[in-house]
């Protein structure tokens, strides 16, 4: 066997286990959901005999689009959010002193010391009608005593935006920590200002950072179920919340089935189409080193 057949064959042992893995729990899995969104709902809570297309057209639904949409927009702007805030936040924490840097990143992931339920729950807590800051609003005029700060969307969106932030930041921060930051006082030598030479210098510098972020944030968001479920209500509900209840309460597992087919289509189009934008910025890459 010549070297270079030696050498690929290490390749292949060393990556075959991911390969495995992924075949046993992930591909397999995911092409056995796509199946059973195609059988029928036994009524004893099981998979029918045959083939059908009733769980497809239970679709069209009127209640399916507006979930949907929801799904969409609070992932959406949730997204949005944590990279406005991640970005200039990554930005700072990399150019900060080591110490202040190492505590700054102690802060961002200090939430992750503690249960995901638990801090959804002081969230509850803390947006309850008579919870702390219900009655800071009422104090300073800003709400009156009728408004209600939970099981809504927008306390749905306050809960997510706080629990995905880390997601963003800590990607943004590993890719401005690589940024030559040479390049930003370039720009302002050649008539840049400080907000130009941000936008356009450090962030296409960093946009394998933000990509990376995006993706963290977006594909836990959309589905999301137990933010929803706590802070959200009724009136609140996403996607997820409706694949738990076609599993547990109703025992359909078909229409649950296609619903989760669904989801995940909703996560692989928009990483096929970042996967593609990825693929023309590293074919013209940006240099961000002297």
């Amino acid at each position: 066997m010549t070297r270079t057949g030696k050498f690929r064959l290490k390749e292949w042992l060393i990556t075959m286990p991911s390969f495995v893995w992924l075949l046993l729990f992930f591909l397999i899995p995911t092409i056995i959901v796509y199946l059973v969104a195609f059988k029928p709902h036994d009524i004893y809570g099981g998979i029918g005999e045959g083939w059908t297309l009733d769980n497809l057209r239970a679709l069209f639904n009127p209640n399916y689009p507006i979930i949907f949409w929801r799904t969409i927009w609070l992932s959406v702007l949730t997204t949005a959010l944590c990279l406005f805030l991640s970005v200039p936040m990554g930005y700072y924490i990399a150019r900060a002193a080591p110490r202040t840097r190492q505590i700054l990143l102690l802060l961002v992931v200090m939430p992750f010391w503690s249960s995901f339920l638990i801090r959804i729950f002081a969230w509850k807590s803390l947006l309850h009608p008579e919870g702390v800051l219900k009655k800071a609003l009422v104090f300073l005029g800003i709400v009156s005593s009728d408004t209600s700060l939970l099981y809504n969307s927008g306390a749905v969106l306050v809960v997510m935006v706080y629990s995905y932030l880390p997601f963003a930041i800590l990607p943004i921060f590993s890719a401005a920590s690589k940024f030559n930051f040479n390049l930003l006082e370039a720009g302002w030598d050649l008539g840049a200002t400080r907000l130009q030479a941000f936008f356009k210098v450090f962030v296409p510098g960093i946009q394998k950072g933000i990509i990376t972020a995006l993706l963290m944030v977006f594909i836990p968001a959309l589905g999301a179920y137990v933010i929803p479920d706590v802070v959200g209500g009724a009136q609140s509900e996403m996607i997820g919340n409706k694949i738990t209840q076609r599993i547990f309460v109703d025992r359909d597992l078909p229409q649950a089935s296609l619903l989760s087919a669904v989801l995940s289509m909703a996560v692989l189009i928009p990483m096929a189409v970042i996967a593609l934008f990825q693929r023309r910025a590293d074919k013209f890459p940006m240099n961000t080193r002297e």
